[in-house]
């Protein structure tokens, strides 16, 4: 509908009734965004902050941790061999805010006292506060997660030596799958020549899944596996590099639900269940997770399966 009726009637629909009319746009004055305020990491590599960030760590982090959730580590001595070589990017899967800490604690103490966790500037670094408990007790660095943030990855901390704790998916996941890896520690890996070694947690999702502010009652069980370094190959690409990493963090997954051999019996089929879990609904994917584990028993290297 044209004329002068339609024209009257869009007007008033669009008209601000009861309020002042927006000026043409070429007359408003626009002040640009001021940069964001950022605090300074380099003091919690200092000597006297890393004697505090010690005594925190053993003395009140690792015992409280132990206190909440039993934790299975499988693979430490392949970060240690690895450090040996230079510093070294740990690529694990995150669903949860006990991420960060089972992987510092489990750690060799020779690795850990030089490892970085990069946490995102939004959410760790939005007040003074939280900013310095996690840069003091994590020894933590920003790092912005927008797309396009490259240009923020530390480069200066592996120049210096220091190993740094990535978590490729970004952000901690909904449901306890993992998403799809980004490629920000592929870059790192590639344009200088550093190893990324895999890393697998299960279940801190059941123990403390997104939007939980403490460990679910019973001490459940966390499992971490590190699997061997992986180097850029000659011209590969950070993309190729990253998805590389993610089947290695599948694979390790499988393996702690199975056993070695099925799950390299896996690898070599193509049939290692995706990080993003089953094609099901939302409520049979949680289900999956939510199983209570498994009496604790000693550790599977073959199949069980009887011979004829």
């Amino acid at each position: 509908m044209t004329g002068p009726v339609a024209t009257v009637r869009r007007t008033a629909q669009e008209w601000r009734w009861g309020r002042r009319p927006l000026p043409p746009a070429d007359l408003v004055e626009i002040t640009p965004e001021p940069p964001a305020w950022k605090l300074p990491t380099r003091w919690v590599r200092s000597r006297p902050a890393a004697a505090v960030r010690e005594g925190i760590q053993t003395g009140a982090l690792a015992p409280l941790l132990t206190s909440q959730v039993v934790t299975v580590v499988e693979g430490r001595d392949r970060v240690e061999e690895a450090a040996r070589n230079g510093p070294v990017i740990l690529a694990p899967n995150h669903s949860s805010h006990l991420d960060a800490p089972t992987v510092l604690i489990s750690l060799p103490k020779q690795v850990r006292r030089r490892t970085v966790t990069l946490a995102a500037s939004d959410y760790f670094f939005d007040a003074w506060w939280r900013a310095a408990a996690t840069a003091l007790v994590f020894n933590a660095a920003p790092i912005d997660r927008r797309p396009g943030g490259r240009d923020g990855l530390p480069v200066d901390l592996l120049e210096e030596g220091y190993h740094l704790l990535v978590f490729p998916e970004g952000t901690r996941s909904h449901d306890g799958y993992a998403s799809r890896f980004r490629s920000g520690a592929g870059h790192l890996a590639v344009e200088h020549g550093v190893a990324v070694v895999p890393v697998a947690i299960d279940g801190t999702w059941r123990a403390m899944p997104r939007g939980q502010g403490w460990p679910s009652r019973g001490r459940p069980r966390v499992r971490i596996s590190y699997g061997h370094p992986l180097r850029a190959e000659p011209g590969e690409t950070a993309n190729a590099l990253t998805r590389r990493v993610e089947r290695a963090v599948a694979v390790l997954l499988d393996e702690q639900r199975t056993d070695w051999w099925s799950a390299m019996r896996a690898d070599h089929a193509g049939r290692t269940p995706s990080l993003r879990g089953p094609a099901v609904a939302a409520w049979r994917r949680r289900w999956a997770l939510l199983e209570p584990d498994p009496p604790p028993q000693r550790r599977r290297v073959w199949s069980t399966r009887s011979q004829r």
